[in-house]
């Protein structure tokens, strides 16, 4: 029988694997919130205690081995140094009670307050000197940014001021990217990992709301206007960025090896919405992809290491240029959004790119529908996928709260029963 990470590595490479390959939890962008992995845990008989929430900012939970076990999951996420604020992901733990009521673990160094109105602040650093970055709202599950942007030169504005984040690895973050890769080799199972300052207009990151005073453009708006109105400054911003992260690459590669990893996700930069793009075919090939070529041909150049492209929505159109740019695998594939129908994307473009995601609807099917729904998208999602390999089981996108617990067991079981009958 094969290992988790044969059958991923088998399904990365375009070869038919033995079953379907699942992954949840290997990524910032496939996981689950920490809501349903305490339901899961429950569903399956497991040790009931406080779930590790490894991402704040979406409140992931930590799929533990015994859940992985439970769940089938064939993947594991080599840990990020630090978490969307900026606090270090270290050994030190401690328990904070959610706005619904769930205590959970979060990094000993975040800083959570409470407001009169019901809403959770966080900090960036975990420093309260600095303002708040992050908003739960009082009925939410999760944090939402706060746009922290000071005035700068709207006709003139400086780079330096949008790549103060973009710094090379010390020695002592070299090794603790060493220690996190050592911790899961030898599991068994696909390693994933994200690699510093290759996010490239990752909307996401922009805000910086991992640092305490950010300067220069970031506000969202501001920012995908400068896309057309500030094509230079994108340019060198983009470069210096680039700069950076093949520095860092060499020193990450000296330190863990050539195997460390089967997948590194290089870049969260959405360009879709649910109907359209969200700029021009030219203008991804004029401003983003030379720099997404420098990053994924490196990494083709020097290691065995696949390339991981998240974008959400309506981005079909986009896909020729993606596998142009360099990327081995496409997430999390929205098949509801506009053109992304899963049998045209596998029949035009399954040769090419690994499908990482589209199992099932996370925005109706998943949390709306009925168990029997779920199995019925879910099987229909394998057959279409799976054939010649070239496909990673996956929600799209994350598992949100409120997920019923019956909906994830039924994916599951569909995702079993489906390998079972093909063996």
């Amino acid at each position: 029988m094969q290992t988790g990470k044969q059958v991923v590595v088998d399904s990365l490479n375009h070869r038919q694997p033995s079953r379907v390959a699942l992954d949840f939890g290997a990524t910032t962008c496939s996981g689950i919130h920490c809501s349903v992995v305490a339901e899961l845990r429950s569903h399956y008989g497991l040790d009931q205690h406080p779930v590790k929430v490894h991402e704040a900012y979406q409140m992931l939970g930590l799929i533990e081995d015994d859940l992985v076990e439970a769940m089938g999951v064939d993947t594991v996420m080599a840990q990020p140094l630090a978490n969307h604020f900026g606090v270090p992901l270290v050994d030190e733990w401690k328990e904070w009670r959610t706005l619904w009521g769930q205590d959970v673990l979060i990094p000993a160094g975040m800083e959570i307050d409470v407001t009169p109105e019901g809403e959770a602040l966080t900090y960036p650093q975990g420093d309260r000197s600095a303002p708040a970055s992050g908003r739960m709202p009082a009925s939410g599950y999760f944090f939402d940014t706060i746009i922290r942007q000071e005035e700068f030169d709207e006709d003139d504005p400086d780079p330096r001021d949008n790549t103060e984040e973009f710094t090379l690895l010390t020695d002592a973050q070299v090794a603790a990217i060493k220690a996190h890769a050592d911790e899961v080799k030898g599991l068994g199972r696909a390693v994933v990992t994200a690699l510093p300052n290759t996010n490239i207009g990752d909307i996401a990151a922009v805000p910086a709301a991992f640092l305490k005073r950010p300067k220069g453009i970031r506000d969202i708006a501001e920012w995908y206007m400068s896309i057309v109105a500030r094509p230079e400054f994108m340019h060198q911003v983009f470069s210096y960025q680039t700069d950076i992260a093949l520095e860092n690459f060499k020193r990450v590669l000296a330190a863990v090896g050539p195997d460390a990893y089967d997948v590194v996700f290089i870049c969260g930069t959405d360009f879709g919405t649910q109907i359209s793009t969200f700029c021009s075919l030219e203008t991804f090939q004029e401003v983003y992809s030379p720099y997404y070529k420098k990053l994924n041909g490196w990494i083709h150049d020097n290691t065995s290491w696949k390339t991981l492209k998240h974008s959400c929505g309506a981005v079909e159109s986009f896909y020729s240029s993606f596998i142009d740019s360099g990327f081995d695998i496409i997430n999390p594939v929205q098949c509801s959004a506009a053109g992304m129908d899963p049998e045209h994307l596998k029949k035009t473009y399954g040769d090419r790119i690994v499908f990482w995601g589209g199992g099932v609807d996370t925005q109706k099917t998943l949390p709306f529908g009925t168990p029997e729904e779920v199995r019925a998208e879910v099987l229909e999602r394998c057959r279409i996928f799976s054939p010649g390999g070239g496909f990673v089981f996956n929600a799209i996108h994350n598992v949100q709260a409120r997920t019923p617990t019956a909906n994830m067991v039924a994916l599951l079981d569909a995702v079993k029963e489906f390998n079972q009958a093909g063996t």
